[in-house]
């Protein structure tokens, strides 16, 4: 069992920056592939960014250039630095695990574990 919490949301003017961070228990961390995922009022929830267990970054077209995900494997834990940031990008965070690993997965069904989620506000 997996348990993710995320960190870091908040409210922050049009081009400022912010770093959200989720904090995960288990000792295969390092073999999940990790991800952030975000969901505004009334619309589906959206791919943002993933680190696979390789190391290797993808992210989703809206956020490419913006955002850098990471993360720190002694400490289980996996940010999103999200900088330039937009109104558009307001939303509820969620980080999410895929335990499988092998392969890049951007659908949300594709996640096993979810975080509580975190409300990120940009104010215009």
């Amino acid at each position: 069992q997996v348990q993710l919490v995320e960190s870091g949301g908040g409210l922050v003017q049009a081009g400022g920056s912010m770093r959200l961070s989720c904090a995960a228990s288990g000792r295969t961390f390092s073999m999940y592939t990790m991800a952030w995922f975000r969901q505004a009022p009334g619309k589906e929830r959206e791919f943002v960014a993933a680190i696979r267990r390789t190391g290797s970054t993808y992210y989703g077209d809206s956020v490419k250039g913006r955002f850098t995900i990471s993360r720190d494997i002694a400490a289980n834990t996996v940010y999103l630095q999200m900088n330039s940031l937009k109104p558009t990008d307001t939303a509820v965070y969620y980080c999410a695990a895929d335990s499988d690993g092998r392969y890049l997965v951007t659908a949300p069904a594709d996640y096993d574990y979810w975080g509580q989620g975190t409300q990120v506000t940009v104010s215009s």
